[in-house]
């Protein structure tokens, strides 16, 4: 199942993760919608292990392969007669690194309310230093009241030989 969902995104990123041997730097972080701005929030539980977990952002403490990954829940209130373009990026020092643009709740799909995840992946080299965080063109569509620990930012380190 993992394989055939990683051929579909990139088959490459699959030849790498099962070739690369799992190092000791982990981020798991909830995230919650900012007050006044897109970049999310991470919340203070979690687990960080060799990566420095400051209040919106990780900082790489050792240079190598990672995968960052975010799991995020939407909840449209309303639906609108038309779409809603949902944009996740991944920036690394404050710059776009890996973005993703989801079109949901168009008006012929949605009910009342709708739910929907997005769930983003992305294998990258960061050197030490490095600041990764995450930002939502719509956060107030983050769904922080029935799923807030499902909303998550991640980073495994596989390797610090490029």
């Amino acid at each position: 199942m993992l394989t055939a969902f990683y051929r579909n995104t990139s088959e490459d990123h699959l030849r790498i993760l099962q070739n690369v041997p799992i190092k000791r730097a982990a981020a798991y972080m909830r995230v919650s919608s900012p007050a006044k701005s897109s970049k999310l929030t991470l919340v203070e539980k979690g687990i960080c292990e060799d990566i420095q977990c400051k209040s919106d952002e990780l900082v790489i403490r050792t240079q190598g392969l990672y995968l960052i990954y975010c799991h995020l829940n939407f909840h449209f209130p309303n639906c609108s007669n038309s779409p809603t373009d949902l944009k996740i990026e991944f920036l690394v020092n404050d710059k776009v690194n890996r973005q993703t643009l989801s079109t949901w709740c168009a008006s012929e799909t949605c009910q009342e309310k709708t739910f929907k995840t997005l769930f983003q992946l992305h294998l990258t080299y960061l050197d030490v230093e490095d600041r990764i965080s995450v930002t939502l063109n719509h956060p107030e569509f983050l769904n922080e009241i029935s799923l807030p620990n499902e909303n998550v930012l991640g980073v495994l380190r596989y390797s610090d030989d490029m």
